[in-house]
């Protein structure tokens, strides 16, 4: 497959000033199916404030009457077809390289369709991407080839899910829970009665998995 173009530079909501990010990790935020960059850029004040934010856009308009944006199709007959959000996860990366430089950190925070795209994008590229936050998302079964080498890296990765998501289907929670432990450092939660939505306790346990990122961040760098 080739790669796709990458995704549009102007519609990105950014929680600093090119002036004030020089130095600084990047956390990349994901939206989910019929949102758009202005949807997770409400996390910002919960988020640490170390990070340049950076909320991006998907590229592509669900059929109407469906609002807002998404990273690959999940209607009809490709619905959720692995290609899909691998070539999401293609774009992603080429957006990184331009946007930051090779020696920046960067961490990705999803949510559902943006989540599955973000753990897509660590398996493409496990070098580039410090750590991942997959909300009320999931992998894509099927292999990649860079999957032994992520599985050797075991990079950071935090999921949380409510008990009463009806979205996401039972089948790729099962994947999710047996794919993810072999192959990164993962933590987070299931939430007793949370449906399809993030809820002030996730954003705290969150909260607490990137300051501990930001932690190892500045380990390393010492």
């Amino acid at each position: 497959m080739t790669s796709p173009a990458p995704l549009d530079a102007d519609p990105v909501r950014w929680s600093a000033e090119p002036g004030d990010r020089d130095g600084r990790p990047l956390l990349i935020l994901l939206h989910g199916y019929g949102a758009d960059e202005n949807d997770l850029f409400g996390l910002v004040p919960y988020l640490p404030e170390e990070f340049v934010v950076a909320a991006v856009r998907a590229p592509l308009a669900p059929p109407f009457p469906a609002p807002g944006f998404s990273w690959y199709p999940i209607e009809g007959l490709d619905g959720r077809d692995p290609d899909h959000v691998t070539a999401a996860a293609h774009r992603l990366i080429a957006w990184t390289e331009a946007a930051a430089s090779v020696d920046v950190p960067v961490g990705l925070l999803g949510f559902s369709q943006g989540a599955a795209v973000a753990l897509q994008a660590m398996r493409l590229d496990p070098q580039r991407f410090s750590f991942a936050v997959n909300l009320s998302g999931y992998v894509t079964p099927g292999d990649l080839p860079r999957d032994a080498e992520l599985a050797e890296r075991r990079p950071p990765v935090f999921w949380g899910r409510g008990t009463n998501d009806d979205v996401i289907p039972g089948f790729l929670v099962q994947h999710t829970t047996q794919w993810l432990p072999e192959r990164v450092d993962l933590s987070g939660r299931v939430y007793p009665g949370l449906t399809h939505s993030v809820s002030e306790q996730e954003l705290a346990d969150v909260r607490v998995f990137l300051d501990k990122q930001l932690e190892e961040l500045t380990a390393a760098e010492a």
